[in-house]
């Protein structure tokens, strides 16, 4: 009952053996980038109303006298929903800066070779991996 595991190919030999792994590695990079807007947009939509309803009164004064000393005490007074927007707009400008980099400047070396173990598990595990369907059909 013992499975012997394959040696953990990385590199170039790995790209030459497989010509579709590079094309898969691709895919999952594809599916990493969707995941995180999809959890900015999830934040948009649920955490960041709620914490605009608990600034809903400021909201109004800041309206009819906008002062950068009333924004502060408004949000320094509501730190829940300063923490809510801040997360948001902190978890949107990560995506920004991380897509940004990985456009102009490519993948980090790093950032390969853990999307190309990740790709192999989910090759070793076959069609139970959730993943499966997405990355090596």
């Amino acid at each position: 009952m013992d499975q012997q595991e394959e040696p953990l190919i990385t590199g170039p030999d790995l790209e030459k053996s497989d010509p579709s792994f590079s094309q898969q590695v691709q895919r999952l990079h594809q599916l990493t980038i969707y995941g995180r807007w999809l959890f900015v947009g999830f934040l948009w939509l649920t955490i960041a109303p709620v914490s605009l309803w608990g600034l809903r009164t400021e909201i109004y004064l800041w309206q009819q006298y906008f002062t950068w000393v009333a924004v502060r005490y408004g949000l320094f007074y509501h730190p829940l929903s300063t923490f809510g927007l801040t997360f948001c707009i902190g978890m949107t400008a990560a995506v920004l800066v991380w897509q940004s980099r990985n456009i102009l400047f490519g993948l980090p070396e790093q950032e390969k070779q853990r999307l190309e173990k990740q790709v192999y598990r989910i090759r070793q595990q076959g069609p139970t991996h959730p993943l499966w369907k997405w990355v090596c059909h």
